[in-house]
């Protein structure tokens, strides 16, 4: 404690009695006890606010990340459906260009038989 061993405490007691008196040392002790836990109960408290807010940065923080991370997997699931759909209207494309051809190749034959 404070690098104070037991003689030096002994020796600052035997002072204290002598200076204070032996009827006033048990109340100067009462009040230093008093002050002593005070310290710690707004030590206590101010660690366990920073505690909190510690928490409350951190939980943001996570779901930022979510959230990020949520809209990244929407974006792409979006951008795989554009590409499905895109692929599925490919072979349609096609095959109405080849049928559109086919109608043309149809019409010139006719063209020239007349």
């Amino acid at each position: 404690m404070f690098g104070i061993g037991g003689p030096e405490l002994l020796i600052i007691c035997v002072v204290a009695l002598i200076v204070i008196g032996p009827q006033k040392l048990p109340e100067l002790l009462r009040s230093l006890g008093k002050g002593v836990a005070e310290f710690k109960r707004v030590g206590n408290e101010v660690k366990s606010t920073l505690d909190d807010e510690v928490t409350k940065a951190e939980a943001a923080a996570r779901k930022k990340e979510v959230d990020a991370e949520l809209a990244r997997r929407k974006a792409e699931k979006a951008k795989q459906e554009e590409a499905a759909e895109s692929a599925a209207e490919a072979p349609a494309a096609e095959s109405a260009a080849e049928a559109q051809a086919e109608t043309a190749g149809e019409a010139e034959p006719e063209e020239k038989k007349a």
